[in-house]
């Protein structure tokens, strides 16, 4: 098995992937970026920031301000692999409905190929 499965798995991770692309505006905070991200969940949303500070992808820096603010930022390490998923979001977007189509077609299509069962 490949030694960088893990790190392409949480790369690959859909949250993982709008979480950075969010970032890349610049810092934020939670409650930001929860907002931009919709349909994720906060304890998602947590999982997927601990994830990413953890690999060194992001910082989260809090303020000693009343209530606490807290922040969440791209590091170097983050910001390179931004290229990557941009050109990922740039494919998805402009295949979305040719791949639309294909499921389509093949929800809708007779399986082929296969063999009746063989009553004894």
């Amino acid at each position: 098995m490949c030694p960088c499965r893990d790190l392409l798995d949480m790369v690959a991770s859909k949250w993982t992937a709008l979480a950075i692309g969010a970032l890349e505006d610049g810092p934020m905070r939670f409650g930001e970026l929860k907002r931009r991200l919709e349909g994720v969940s906060q304890k998602m949303l947590t999982q997927t920031l601990r994830t990413l500070e953890r690999d060194g992808l992001v910082t989260r820096t809090v303020y000693p301000s009343v209530p606490l603010r807290v922040e969440y930022e791209l590091t170097e390490l983050g910001r390179s692999v931004t290229g990557p998923l941009a050109a990922l979001r740039v494919w998805a977007q402009t295949n979305y409905e040719s791949v639309a189509e294909a499921r389509e077609t093949f929800d809708n299509a007779e399986p082929v190929g296969l063999e009746p069962a063989i009553s004894r």
